[in-house]
């Protein structure tokens, strides 16, 4: 069992009257990857900025290895890294000059800053762009070289704040090979995203907040466990059912949600294995399908789940 790196206990933060984080707690191991998801407004950001020691909590505790997270604790902040959304570069030093300059801020110089710097620009693949301007740069090596900038002073935590906004597929994927090479070395991460299937892909453990409450502290496995419908059963049918097939399909055993758009329906099912017996259902009850597919249902199901499909501005 890994050991607890970050710990966050009933962190509170309010703006006037109001409460923008609300009691927030959760763990972070050594070596794991928390997904922490939200709405816009949820209160994301705000825990973010206090888990760096950029904000100070009203109330609550944040603590690395035992020790406390606040204003003015260098030493513990210096082992935490932070990639902020919107990019920190300096468009007109080289690449290399910008670790050079990073990492005279963490109190690195000589042959051991060098080294670090050839380190982490091959770790985010931009050896070959040390002499080139961030301004010549695409948006995806941009978010590249922020990554090795927070990677420097070799943090034992990376906060990752969006790090993928506006980049296009081939950066997305290279970042996804660093930050899965990190994993690989038994670095803890923290990555915040709207997307989805990028939190999936990487995270061993979410936390979702909504409100500036906690409303999921889990596996991703066990909040699948947590939606009624764990498989989407689609079927185009030759023509859309009537509405006295789609009362008695909604009592079939194993179905927990139906949608019917036009000829398609969109089944919820408990289990994969529950497609089987509908399909055949179907069939028996004079509905003809021409096509099906099923489908496990994703942390995109289970976030609307647990924060509604309301838009937020």
């Amino acid at each position: 069992m890994s050991s607890v790196l970050l710990s966050v206990t009933n962190l509170v933060k309010s703006y006037g009257t109001r409460r923008a984080v609300d009691g927030v707690s959760f763990r972070v191991l050594a070596g794991q990857t928390v997904g922490l998801l939200g709405p816009n407004g949820a209160g994301k950001s705000t825990v973010v900025a206090m888990l760096c020691g950029l904000l100070r909590p009203d109330a609550g505790e944040i603590l690395l290895d035992s020790q406390p997270v606040a204003a003015g604790a260098a030493a513990v902040k210096r082992r935490i890294g932070m990639v902020p959304q919107d990019l920190a570069l300096y468009e007109d030093l080289s690449a290399r000059d910008n670790l050079r300059l990073f990492g005279a801020l963490y109190g690195l110089k000589g042959g051991p800053l060098a080294a670090r710097i050839e380190h982490v620009l091959g770790l985010v693949n931009l050896q070959d762009r040390a002499r080139d301007k961030p301004a010549t740069f695409s948006g995806g090596m941009k978010r590249r070289l922020n990554i090795a900038a927070a990677l420097l002073h070799e943090p034992d935590l990376l906060i990752l704040d969006e790090p993928t906004v506006g980049v296009d597929p081939q950066s997305r994927n290279a970042i996804f090979d660093t930050l899965e090479a990190l994993q690989a070395q038994g670095r803890a991460l923290i990555y915040t995203s709207h997307y989805m299937e990028e939190v999936e892909r990487l995270a061993d453990h979410i936390v979702i907040i909504d409100h500036g409450k906690v409303l999921a502290d889990d596996t991703p496995a066990a909040l699948h466990r947590r939606l009624p419908a764990r498989t989407v059963l689609r079927v185009d049918l030759a023509e859309p059912a009537a509405e006295g097939v789609l009362a008695a399909l909604r009592a079939h055993a194993g179905v927990t949600a139906l949608a019917q758009d036009n000829a398609t329906l969109d089944i919820g099912l408990v289990d994969n294995a529950d497609a089987v017996p509908v399909l055949g259902w179907l069939q028996q009850n004079g509905q003809r399908p021409l096509h099906f597919s099923t489908a496990r249902a994703s942390l995109e199901d289970i976030f609307l789940n647990l924060t509604g499909r309301t838009l937020r501005d």
